[in-house]
């Protein structure tokens, strides 16, 4: 969409969301051809970015702050209303609840922290892990948290009684996770050790794994739930078939290096496209049907790009950098 035309989405409303919240399905996502806001007012690298799920805000991690932006249009840049403190170390992970009331961070400090968007207030500090968290996600609901660390454990925290419900001895270091349904029993997490373990939070046993030929550096889901990304230090990406758990796509071009451990990939919410920041300052964008290299972005960036994100309608994208910088995209 040409910037400033109408929007390619559709508004829906959800049962499952608070009352009176929509959420936003993607028709079409941009590609990041034009860095329409540059923010700079962030302390240090941008590990982490994230939009809530029905597009009203959105969070960027600077060190050991979180940035809390609400977002209007775009284009508006988006007005900080917040700045999250209490961590320790550097922020590695971010995540709203489902209501968007509550926002997750993991941090280096070997700690989570929950703080309310409304108020900014801290509520939960969640510690017990031995080393750097660097991926935690609400749990099916708002009332339950799990983390992967770098000391080889997950751990499944109960926020109504702020405590750690259930350690999972995992066996190799975790750089990502994600949570796999709503019933909140399933987890997928990446680790260094090159594989991808399946676990039913139930039970202490993994279910499944899938072994790939690099440190896994990040997950995420398609949008209908039926594949999965992966980023790994061997600068592929792959989607995975999570019925029949067999590599169908990889992706990878001259070029295209990522620049750490926890580099995070993302699906557009359309399905369309895979994405991922380099070392060399841009964005990589490949479509998934052709196998292609769709795009990548223009050298906006002052440094390595660590995450990238599309906004719930995939009418823009938000990346953050090594440097200080983070920045909304359009096609």
């Amino acid at each position: 969409n040409p910037a400033g035309g109408p929007l390619d989405v559709e508004v829906t409303e959800d049962p499952s969301l608070a009352v009176g919240s929509t959420v936003l399905k993607c028709v079409s996502a941009c590609l990041p051809s034009k860095a329409i806001h540059k923010l700079d007012s962030h302390e240090g690298e941008v590990s982490a970015v994230r939009f809530s799920s029905n597009a009203g805000h959105m969070a960027t991690s600077s060190d050991r702050k979180v940035k809390l932006w609400r977002l209007l249009s775009h284009q508006y840049p988006p007005e900080v209303i917040g700045t999250l403190q209490g961590c320790n170390a550097a922020v590695t992970s971010l995540d709203f609840d489902p209501q968007e009331q509550l926002l997750l961070a993991g941090s280096n400090d070997f700690s989570c922290r929950v703080w309310g968007i409304a108020d900014q207030r801290l509520r939960h500090a969640l510690t017990g892990h031995s080393n750097k968290v660097t991926s935690a996600k609400f749990l099916g609901d708002a009332g339950k948290v799990v983390s992967g660390s770098n000391d080889r454990t997950l751990k499944v925290w109960d926020l109504r009684n702020k405590a750690c419900i259930r350690t999972i001895f995992a066996g190799s270091s975790c750089n990502d996770l994600i949570t796999g349904d709503q019933s909140g029993t399933s987890v997928i997490s990446g680790h260094f050790d090159k594989r991808i373990r399946f676990w039913d939070i139930r039970t202490d046993s993994s279910a499944n794994e899938i072994s790939l030929q690099g440190r896994i550096t990040s997950l995420d889901f398609s949008p209908d739930r039926s594949s999965l990304l992966c980023s790994s230090r061997d600068d592929v990406l792959k989607v995975i078939d999570l019925r029949m758990h067999g590599v169908t796509h990889s992706f990878a071009v001259d070029g295209f290096k990522l620049p750490s451990d926890t580099a995070r990939a993302c699906f557009s919410p359309d399905g369309q496209y895979v994405a991922c920041g380099s070392s060399d300052g841009s964005i990589y964008v490949w479509n998934v049907n052709s196998g292609q290299l769709e795009k990548t972005s223009p050298k906006e960036h002052n440094g390595a790009v660590l995450t990238c994100t599309w906004h719930p309608s995939g009418e823009f994208m938000l990346s953050g950098e090594r440097s200080k910088r983070a920045i909304i995209w359009r096609e």
